[in-house]
């Protein structure tokens, strides 16, 4: 078990502490080569049980991947992080060596999730490449790219986020140095941006739908796949990436805007048992350094641990064992998607990357700070807020 020794209640050591609870029982088994043997499997995962596996290590390793790019020093943290790079970096061998036990299903043999998985599996690529794809020899490094083009027989199943999951794939790809195909990156920008609502909202396919999917998917990635397309001096479309920041400050201030004073946000629209996955893009803005200039870090910092806090402490969470459990605060059932597995539930992970920055940035380093509903409902005074369009 992890040493809580060094652990505190402040805000890093606590979400530490959550991120490592949380992925250590998907990787420990992973590196065990016993993950598909041991996640647990449940009556209401149906058919959707057989992609659980790499839901669970795909979307563990994009939430902790940042964190593991810090590299390990001589630190508590540093010492933790070091176990845990191990824990990933074979967890990832495994995962993708066809000899292995626990060797993923990356093709639609059995259906169209193994793209989502793989997008996900591009992301943490992309966010650690010192950590989890430099060390690699050149046999391993053959198995991970051979796992990501496996994914490009799977055709788009829905007509939604659904197009950044390719687009994903072929940023990794072109990032890693493999051939890649821009065609997918152009259509699913060309998509994203047919599909923006205004106000920093895209749809989620033609038509609005309350629910965020803006966060868990759209905003991130999209600036994942334009942030390589710049980096390689190949720019989608016009000023795209400099278009969809000014959208994503816009909706960084939104999901701020929903923590209540308590530490709670609205739960509502599907997959709301991926939890703090809500806060993903709050959490990615804040790693990249581009929170808008109206969020105070310190104050963004403490809104989103305030809202891990609740969940991560609500009975029910885990099971006895330290699976996730169905449910956004505790065990609820009854908000079970079709689509739902237990390892789909480790996408709550993702709201955690902000974990990512040093712990001297000035993010960590800022004093603690009331966010803007608790501001409010204090009876502070604050700065009006306003529509991305209205804006002087």
């Amino acid at each position: 078990m992890i040493s809580e020794g060094w652990l505190d209640m402040q805000d890093r050591r606590y979400l530490v502490r959550v991120l490592t609870t949380t992925a250590q029982p998907v990787l420990e088994r992973l590196v065990e080569q016993r993950l598909h043997e041991r996640l647990p499997v449940h009556a209401w995962e149906g058919h959707h049980a057989d992609f659980s596996p790499y839901e669970a290590f795909a979307r563990t390793l994009a939430g902790i991947a940042p964190w593991l790019e810090l590299g390990p020093d001589e630190t508590p943290e540093g010492e933790l992080r070091a176990r845990f790079i191990d824990l990933a970096r074979r967890s990832l061998i495994n995962a993708t060596n066809p000899k292995s036990p626990d060797h993923m299903t990356f093709d639609g043999s059995k259906g169209g999730q193994p793209l989502v998985e793989s997008a996900f599996l591009a992301s943490a690529l992309m966010s650690a490449p010192k950590q989890l794809w430099e060390p690699l020899n050149n046999q391993q490094k053959h198995d991970v790219l051979l796992a990501l083009r496996t994914s490009r027989q799977i055709e788009l199943r829905h007509d939604n986020n659904w197009w950044l999951f390719p687009a994903m794939v072929e940023a990794a790809l072109w990032d890693l140095g493999a051939d890649h195909d821009l065609q997918h990156i152009q259509s699913a920008v060309e998509k994203m941006e047919s599909w923006y609502l205004g106000d920093g909202v895209y749809g989620d396919g033609p038509e609005f739908h309350w629910d965020y999917y803006n966060s868990y998917v759209i905003h991130p990635m999209l600036l994942q796949v334009l942030r390589v397309s710049d980096k390689h001096g190949q720019p989608i479309g016009n000023a795209s990436l400099p278009r969809a920041m000014q959208r994503g400050k816009r909706y960084a201030e939104v999901l701020e805007r929903l923590i209540s004073p308590e530490g709670t946000f609205p739960v509502m629209g599907r997959s709301s048992t991926y939890r703090f996955a809500s806060m993903y893009h709050l959490s990615y803005m804040a790693l990249h350094k581009d929170l808008p200039e109206t969020l105070e870090p310190g104050a963004v910092r403490s809104a989103i641990t305030a809202v891990v806090r609740r969940m991560f402490e609500a009975p029910g969470m885990f099971d006895e064992r330290g699976w996730l459990q169905l449910g956004a605060v505790g065990e609820q059932p009854g908000l079970r998607e079709d689509y739902n597995s237990t390892g789909s539930l480790y996408v709550c992970l993702t709201g955690l990357v902000h974990l990512g920055l040093p712990i001297h940035s000035a993010f960590w380093m800022a004093p603690d700070a009331e966010w803007t509903q608790k501001r409010i409902w204090a009876g502070q005074d604050v700065p009006r807020d306003h529509a991305l369009e209205a804006r002087p």
